[in-house]
């Protein structure tokens, strides 16, 4: 199940849910604001990161420019007690399923929450013209 990182304000948020909702796909919010994040998700968001914090957390955030915090001299646990208390530090929407992580709404990138066997069928029709065929059909000539 995909897991869902939003607040209430945020745009990319809304499309995040919207797109999910129309293909069917369920998720799982989570409000960031308003329940405290466990700090195994957020070891979980820091692991799957390619470029480490920058993914997860905006630097341009009110609370790291006017406190000057130095993210990248924090410990691990520093970080995750930093980002509980401070939960508007991080980039919005945050997805997560299995083994992927997508942070901020992506029209082509989001793409890949879609179930395999979906994606190809939607492709099929798009593309291929075979809306509404089986790939398991025999030709009945």
């Amino acid at each position: 199940m995909i897991r869902l990182y939003t607040s209430p304000s945020c745009s990319s948020c809304r499309k995040v849910k919207k797109f999910f909702d129309e293909e069917g796909i369920p998720y799982v919010e989570k409000n960031i604001f308003n329940s405290t994040l466990n700090p195994n998700e957020l070891k979980e968001m820091i692991t799957k990161s390619e470029n480490g914090t920058d993914d997860i957390i905006s630097k341009k955030s009110k609370i790291i420019k006017e406190g000057n915090v130095d993210i990248d001299s924090m410990t691990i646990s520093q970080l995750i007690n930093f980002i509980r208390k401070n939960p508007s530090i991080l980039k919005r929407p945050i997805m997560i399923e299995d083994h992927k992580m997508q942070v901020g709404y992506n029209k082509e990138e989001i793409r890949t929450f879609i179930p395999r066997a979906k994606r190809i069928a939607q492709i099929a029709c798009d593309h291929l013209g075979m809306c509404g065929e089986s790939w398991n059909d025999e030709d009945d000539d």
